[in-house]
C-alpha cells in the first residue's frame, strides 16, 4: 500500500512537473490553457513513464489535484473575485496531500502562499449582497470588491503576520541587489506575496523561485531555466525580478501598475487601460484578472506591515533609471 501510494504521488509529480516544462507556455499576453498543459503532461506521461506508473494516473487523487489546478487556472484568470471563494475548501483538502511528498512540496508551497486569497474571497462573499434575481433572465455575478475596500481588508488581515520562515536573512541579503538594479527596496516583499520567501515554490503554469519567474520573463533577464534553473537561487532572481520591476515602472510611470503587471502581464494591463480610457490601477482593478485584483491591494498592505510605507509613496533609487 505504502509502495502504491509513493508510486501514485510520484505519478502525479510527473505529472506537474510535466505541466512546468512544456513549452508550450507563454507569459503574456496569451498563456496556454490548463487543458492544454494537461495534454502535455499526458503526452510526456505516455512517452516516459512504464505502463504500471502510467496506470496511477487515474487514481482518484490525481484527478482530485487536476481538478482542483483546472479550477484555479479559471478563477485566478477569471473576472469575478468572490468566485474564488467556491475553492477554498478544495484547496484545504488538496494541500495536506500536495505537503505530503518531495514530488509535489514545491506545488504545495505555491498554493500555500495564496490560501489567504481564497479566505478574502469568502469574506466578500458574506459581506456582498447577492445580486438581484430577475425572472426570465440569467443569474448575475456579484459585483467586484472596490479596490478600497480590498485594502481595507488585506489591512486587517496581514496585520501582525508574523515573517515567514527565513524572510528576514534573504531581505537583508537581496535588497541591495534591487537598489543597484534602480528598484526600491522595499518590493522585496513581493517574495513574500508569490512564494512566502521559499524558493522550491513552483506553479502550475510554470513560474518557479522566490519571486515566480515564468520561462520565458526569465530568460529575457538572462536567466538559465535548465539545469541549474536559476530561477530556484534567490540572487539571480532576485536581479532578473528587479530589472523586470524597473522595465515595468518604466513602461507604466505607476508602482500599482508595474506590479499588477508583474502579476497579470503588461499587455493584460495596457488593454484594460486602453479600454477604460483611464492611467490609474483604481480605474482598471475591478477588470482585471481576479487574481491581480487581490494581488496589489495584498502587496500594498504588506509593504505598510513589513516596511511602513504605500506603494504609491516608493521612491525610485537615484543611481538608476528603470528600464534602461
Amino acid at each position: 500500500m505504502v509502495l502504491h501510494s509513493l508510486k501514485r504521488f510520484s505519478c502525479v509529480g510527473s505529472l506537474l512537473a510535466g505541466l512546468c516544462a512544456t513549452p508550450i507556455l507563454a507569459a503574456d499576453p496569451e498563456p496556454a490553457t490548463l487543458d492544454d498543459l494537461m495534454r502535455s503532461a499526458e503526452d510526456w506521461a505516455r512517452e516516459n513513464l512504464d505502463p504500471e506508473v502510467l496506470e496511477a494516473f487515474q487514481s482518484g487523487d490525481r484527478q482530485k489535484i487536476e481538478r482542483l489546478f483546472r479550477d484555479l487556472q479559471t478563477r485566478f484568470q477569471g473576472e469575478y473575485v468572490i468566485d474564488m471563494a467556491a475553492l477554498k475548501d478544495g484547496v484545504q483538502t488538496v494541500l495536506p496531500l500536495l505537503e505530503g511528498y518531495e514530488e509535489t512540496l514545491p506545488y504545495a508551497i505555491w498554493l500555500r502562499a495564496r490560501l489567504d486569497y481564497f479566505e478574502v474571497a469568502d469574506e466578500f462573499r458574506k459581506t456582498t449582497p447577492a445580486p438581484r434575481v430577475v425572472p426570465g433572465e440569467p443569474p448575475k455575478a456579484a459585483p467586484n470588491p472596490s479596490p478600497t475596500a480590498e485594502r481595507a481588508l488585506w489591512i486587517r488581515k496581514v496585520s501582525k503576520r508574523p515573517l515567514p520562515k527565513g524572510a528576514a536573512s534573504l531581505v537583508t541579503r537581496l535588497k541591495p541587489l534591487f537598489i543597484a538594479e534602480g528598484v526600491p527596496s522595499q518590493l522585496i516583499w513581493i517574495a513574500e506575496i508569490e512564494s512566502s520567501f521559499d524558493p522550491r515554490a513552483r506553479s502550475p503554469a510554470g513560474a518557479v523561485g522566490l519571486f515566480q519567474l515564468m520561462p520565458e520573463t526569465a530568460k529575457r533577464f538572462q536567466l538559465s531555466t535548465r539545469w541549474p534553473d536559476e530561477r530556484l537561487d534567490p540572487e539571480p532572481s532576485a536581479r532578473a525580478a528587479a530589472r523586470y520591476l524597473a522595465f515595468l515602472q518604466g513602461k507604466f510611470k505607476d508602482w500599482r501598475l508595474a506590479t499588477a503587471a508583474y502579476n497579470c502581464g503588461e499587455g493584460t494591463v495596457q488593454r484594460a487601460l486602453d479600454r477604460s480610457k483611464t492611467k490609474t490601477f483604481d480605474g482598471i482593478a475591478t477588470r482585471l484578472p481576479a487574481e491581480t485584483q487581490l494581488y496589489v491591494p495584498k502587496l500594498e498592505a504588506t509593504l505598510l506591515e513589513r516596511e511602513g510605507i504605500k506603494l504609491e509613496s516608493l521612491r525610485l533609487p537615484v543611481s538608476k533609471t528603470p528600464g534602461k
